[in-house]
């Protein structure tokens, strides 16, 4: 029979029932409500750890390029990689690896 009251008395308390109500619409039903946000957490850690790769990406090609304009033997090696370019007294092979060995 307390407890009972108890209960009634909780219940009818106006404010609780505010607070109640008030938490239930932000946590469920808002704009923002609490999944929304941690959807966008996950969205931003993903997209920081995006950013350090491309900042990592831009470093090595920042360097690469610092290096073929200041190094003759690194424009010669960027032809000869990238362009199958060589020498006048060379032969030039290209590997290619077989068929089943790419699809694995």
């Amino acid at each position: 029979m307390q407890l009972s009251s108890s209960i009634i008395t909780i219940a009818k308390n106006k404010y609780l029932i505010a607070i109640a109500v008030f938490l239930v619409i932000m946590l469920f039903f808002d704009r923002n409500n609490f999944f929304e946000q941690m959807r966008r957490k996950q969205e931003l850690s993903e997209l920081q750890a995006s950013k350090e790769h491309y900042l990592k990406e831009i470093d090595k090609t920042k360097t690469a390029l610092s290096d073929l304009s200041n190094n003759p033997a690194a424009i010669e090696k960027y032809a000869r990689e990238h362009f199958q370019m060589k020498r006048d007294n060379e032969d030039v092979f290209i590997a290619v690896p077989a068929a089943d060995t790419l699809k694995k």
